[in-house]
């Protein structure tokens, strides 16, 4: 699996951070912190992406609803086909909750 070229000291301590947070409202604190508001929107845009290409949209509707380019689109199904399925876990288990 390619998630082995992320894996180290300081990675493991933000998600360990980022397991630590009880409930949507420390994850807003938390992320206000951490991140900037573009970066913050970039990773809510490609799982936005991610979950249309699941639900079978087309990538015109994607990029008209999520304002996404095509290289964010195909970078997003990249990873859906080729990567470690991390949004399929994540996706599934949001399925679940609903």
């Amino acid at each position: 699996m390619q998630i082995d070229k992320l894996r180290g000291e300081h990675l493991d301590q933000l998600f360990d951070a980022i397991l630590s947070l009880k409930d949507r409202e420390e994850c807003y604190r938390f992320f206000d912190d951490i991140a900037t508001m573009g970066e913050i929107q970039s990773l809510s845009q490609r799982l936005q992406v991610a979950k249309m290409l699941t639900e079978g949209h087309t990538y015109s509707m994607i990029e008209k609803e999520t304002k996404a380019s095509t290289a964010t689109i195909s970078r997003v199904r990249r990873c859906i086909n080729y990567g470690s399925d991390g949004y399929k876990t994540v996706l599934d288990r949001m399925m679940d909750k609903e």
